[in-house]
């Protein structure tokens, strides 16, 4: 194409041939890659089959082939992120939790047969791994009345239901791991208030029996994330640790001492059960996942402390899944590489793709380009990755600066990288620009970064994200007038609190958002039920300031339209945060849509779910910055002349 066939139109209302049913029926994300005898197995989100986890390999033809037939579901509610929800015995037979009862089954033939008895979803296991005859497991116990227990346990594999409870004593638990000569337990533990990535501790154990004894605290704190422990010996341990400030890696034995001491993190936030960010090679060296801002592949001597970088051309974000011999299992992908399970030979250097997470790509001329951004506001740096529109059959027209959303991810505590993105480029492509904001509080850049966002929550985050997308606007880049921010479970409280509390954009988009703190501390999930305190602060002393943060409490203040988007079985933000804050919206007779999801959990996993929010979105987005988006179906928003 010549410049001269290059049409000059308004952003946003470009052509594209990326459409909402792109992203549900080319989308599968794809987890927890491991080796089964010559074959590579993995877990599979099936948006077109109503949002099943399968378990899949690759058959004739290197097509993908379901290990686990339909309508099995691979996914455990533990923690209700879940995470370790299936395994595999040496013998090679599967053995997972199902969704739909909270079980763990083996799969024998095409017929799973239950390991564990029916409690309906009241006890359910994760983290799962096999230890001798057993499934070794982190299960979590519903009892009447609402109180929440969890231990590891074993599960006997041969189906005699005698579940044997190894230890307890804390409110959660994590990384269950025998020593190499059976006769100790070494594991994770953390209690309310704290989160994972605010402390916890390595406990070890002897085992009596099969059962633990009393525990010895090894490393960690209040202060102190303590992740993935691996025995060495029947003496030593390695470990990440952050209480250098960054999540490095420790041998703890008689003394602890870090191995390579480096301002990057070896470690991420634990929202799932199974992450790993390093593993122990044949010849005794350290395969790591290093991060700051983005990933790098490297392998650590740790006798030496020398750290020597594997180039992986492209890859900006990286998920250890497992070695054998010279091949690496990674979940990897980049701002011009797919997302997916790819293989490394570490020995050429070689990456093969095994699954991706879409089954095709538009045009490269279609797709994104991501910039790093560092902006600066409040006496701080800001991180973030923009997405200029790129479309190679049009252009904006003279004088006109396009629209741009603020992207907000989740957590608080996580972490974006740049990434090629279809939901990116769903907008990008029709010349709306993206910014996607790690803000203070986010994984990635430290433990100080992290802690920007204690108490202050609702503050930190709504001025990082501001601070980021207005410098694209002084810069010249967007158009200020034509600004709006979208985000979902903790990202959806951030768009409602920049909503209500600035006049910086035009509109804003929550998934799924938190929009008060009052009822949401008393019918949130037990993980998240104290996360509060850290961010805002505890009960009853900061009730006041629960009251003045939360975005519900200062509809006054918001101006412009919201776009509300919510799952009705959503445990972890239910629907009475969403429906509370679209009453208020009603009260002020502002412009609102509010669309409610059946059978949909936190994060949207159906099909027609995912096509229906995407192009109400864009709609929206249309309706509000002026611009007509082709081929979308139009959003009806509430007003108060209706």
């Amino acid at each position: 194409m010549t410049p001269t066939d290059v049409i000059a139109a308004p952003y946003g209302s470009w052509a594209s041939p990326i459409d909402a049913a792109d992203l549900a029926n080319g989308g599968h994300p794809v987890e927890g890659g491991r080796y089964v005898g010559d074959e590579v197995w993995w877990a599979e989100l099936r948006p077109t089959e109503g949002g099943r986890v399968a378990i899949r390999r690759l058959g004739l033809d290197d097509q993908p082939v379901d290990v686990l037939p339909a309508p099995w579901n691979a996914r455990t509610r533990v923690h209700e992120y879940g995470g370790g929800a299936w395994t595999v015995t040496d013998a090679g037979r599967l053995v997972f939790s199902e969704f739909s009862d909270q079980r763990v089954y083996i799969l024998e033939g095409l017929r799973p047969r239950a390991l564990t008895p029916p409690t309906s979803s009241a006890v359910r296991y994760a983290d799962l791994s096999i230890v001798g005859a057993d499934v070794w497991a982190v299960r979590e116990s519903h009892a009447p009345g609402g109180t929440i227990t969890r231990d590891i346990c074993a599960i006997p594999l041969d189906g005699s239901g005698e579940i044997r409870a190894i230890v307890g004593g804390s409110d959660f638990l994590a990384y269950p791991r025998p020593s190499p000569d059976g006769s100790k337990i070494a594991w994770i533990a953390w209690n309310h208030p704290q989160m994972p990535w605010d402390g916890t501790e390595l406990r070890v154990a002897n085992l009596v029996d099969g059962v633990a004894g009393p525990h010895r605290v090894l490393l960690g704190g209040t202060e102190e994330s303590v992740l993935q422990p691996e025995w060495i010996s029947g003496d030593e341990l390695y470990v990440v640790s952050d209480r250098s400030g960054w999540w490095n890696i420790y041998r703890v034995g008689t003394d602890v001492a870090a191995l390579c001491p480096v301002d990057a993190d070896f470690g991420d936030a634990l929202w799932q059960f199974g992450a790993r960010w390093y593993e122990v090679l044949g010849n005794g060296k350290l395969l790591t996942v290093r991060t700051f801002g983005t990933d790098a592949l490297a392998v650590l001597d740790p006798e030496t402390g020398d750290l020597r970088d594997i180039d992986v051309s492209g890859v900006t974000s990286i998920g250890l899944m497992q070695v054998r011999d010279d091949q690496l299992l990674i979940k990897s992908g980049g701002a011009k590489l797919a997302t997916g399970l790819r293989e490394l030979d570490l020995g050429t250097g070689a990456l093969r793709d095994v699954r991706l997470s879409v089954d095709a790509l538009p045009e490269s001329a279609y797709l994104p380009e991501a910039r790093t951004v560092v902006a600066h506001g409040h006496g701080r740096e800001v991180h973030a990755f923009a997405y200029p529109p790129r479309n190679p059959r049009y252009r904006g027209q003279d004088g006109e600066l396009p629209p741009y959303v603020a992207f907000v991810h989740g957590g608080p505590t996580a972490h974006i990288a740049p990434a090629l993105n279809l939901v990116y480029a769903y907008f990008t492509s029709r010349g709306i620009g993206v910014v996607d904001v790690n803000y203070g509080g986010s994984t990635g850049y430290g433990r100080e970064y992290r802690n920007r966002l204690r108490g202050q929550w609702g503050v930190v985050d709504v001025q990082d994200v501001i601070t980021a997308v207005t410098g694209l606007a002084e810069q010249g880049l967007a158009d200020p007038a034509r600004l709006a921010i979208e985000g979902g479970s903790a990202g959806g409280w951030t768009v409602l609190a920049a909503l209500t509390t600035s006049d910086v954009f035009a509109c804003g988009a929550s998934y799924y958002g938190v929009a008060e703190l009052d009822g949401f501390v008393k019918e949130t999930h037990d993980f998240e039920s104290r996360y509060i305190d850290g961010l805002i602060g505890p009960l009853p002393e900061s009730a006041a300031l629960y009251a003045e943060r939360a975005p519900l409490n200062n509809v006054d203040g918001l101006n412009c339209p919201v776009l509300l988007l919510q799952g009705l079985d959503d445990p972890i933000v239910p629907p009475s945060q969403a429906e509370r804050f679209r009453d208020a919206l009603v009260s002020k007779g502002i412009p609102h849509a509010y669309l409610a999801y059946e059978g949909e959990s936190h994060g949207f996993r159906k099909q027609s779910t995912i096509i229906s929010s995407r192009n109400a979105e864009l709609s929206f987005y249309g309706q509000v910055l002026g611009f007509t988006p082709p081929g979308v179906p139009q959003l009806k928003l509430w007003t108060h002349e209706v």
